[in-house]
């Protein structure tokens, strides 16, 4: 089961980076609940709905490092560029720990920061000093 999760949640964020937030939330329970650790949580398929609606006003682009399944959970590590307050693109890093019920989608655990030094000038050099 774990490897038909990675292979879900890897459709799901296709879907996400080609703007077809429908087709993410169609890999969603309709009680998904989303904790973003720090910030909110999001309770069922509407409200992610709505986030998504004011959140990405265009598409993300994800870079994923690392998936990790085991049991219903699957574990994504990599980074994350959006549009910012500013309306500039900023990089961010990220652990998602999404749990599957079914064949779907049912929780998210969201870890998400914005790295210190990583802006317009220190991407360059926050890249070629990563392992």
């Amino acid at each position: 089961m774990s490897e038909e999760n990675k292979a879900t949640l890897t459709k799901a964020n296709a879907a996400i980076t080609e703007g077809d937030q429908e087709g993410f939330l169609a890999f969603c329970t309709d009680d998904t609940e989303w904790t973003f650790v720090g910030e909110r949580t999001l309770k069922g398929k509407e409200a992610v709905r709505q986030w998504m609606a004011t959140t990405y006003l265009e598409p993300p682009k994800f870079k994923v490092e690392r998936l990790i399944a085991e049991a219903d959970f699957v574990i994504a590590l990599g980074e994350i560029t959006m549009k910012d307050e500013e309306d500039k693109e900023a990089p961010y890093s990220y652990c998602d720990v999404w749990r599957f019920r079914g064949d779907k989608m049912c929780e998210l655990r969201a870890f998400v920061i914005k790295p210190e030094g990583k802006g317009e000038s220190g991407d360059a050099e926050y890249r070629e000093s990563r392992p």
